[in-house]
């Protein structure tokens, strides 16, 4: 993971995601709320520059992750500080966790995470506070994003183009940060 700042909610969001959504609240007590959320997208992935949230690479059909979910607090459903950019099956792995289960990418700091190389393993670093410790392993383990090959076969590939030079580290940095401070810090050692 790294650390992501907050975006503003996009223009037409409060006419088109909000009202409509606060109505449909204040009608039904219960059941899932309709998806107004899905036409903003875009906006939302722009908002995150296209990666993921939780495995920190390029995304090319993310989607609206609500970080306190709608089984936790229904409220939450239709505010735009709430929603997070997300790979699906991260997203699906997360659905039913609470939101204090899981690292906040808008408060995490980007030295709590590394990938090592040349295993391609996301692995915490002596920055993550001792009182975030087991969180942070719980969100390694529980989301997928420490060794699972889905997510380690997507560094290779993205660490293999940079290798090839298909890809400068300028645009490994834009689609896998994590992997472009992992090959910084080899560079220097």
């Amino acid at each position: 993971m790294i650390r992501f700042e907050r975006r503003p909610k996009p223009e037409g969001f409060e006419e088109r995601v909000e009202g409509p959504g606060a109505a449909w609240l204040k009608a039904n007590a219960t059941g899932r709320p309709p998806a107004h959320w899905r036409e903003f997208r875009p906006q939302l992935a722009d908002a995150f520059g296209s990666l993921c949230a939780y495995c920190a690479m390029f995304e090319p059909v993310g989607t609206v992750d609500h970080f306190v979910s709608v089984d936790e607090d229904r409220s939450k459903s239709y505010d735009w500080t709430n929603y997070r950019f997300s790979s699906g099956w991260i997203n699906s792995s997360k659905q039913s966790l609470r939101s204090t289960q899981v690292i906040d990418p808008f408060a995490v700091t980007n030295e709590w995470f590394e990938v090592q190389l040349p295993s391609m393993q996301l692995v915490l670093t002596d920055h993550v506070p001792p009182e975030e410790r087991e969180r942070a392993q719980f969100v390694l383990d529980r989301l997928h994003l420490g060794h699972d090959e889905r997510v380690v076969r997507q560094r290779r590939e993205w660490y293999r183009m940079y290798q090839d030079g298909e890809l400068d580290l300028i645009g490994l940095r834009k689609k896998a940060p994590l992997i472009a401070a992992a090959v910084k810090k080899q560079e220097i050692a």
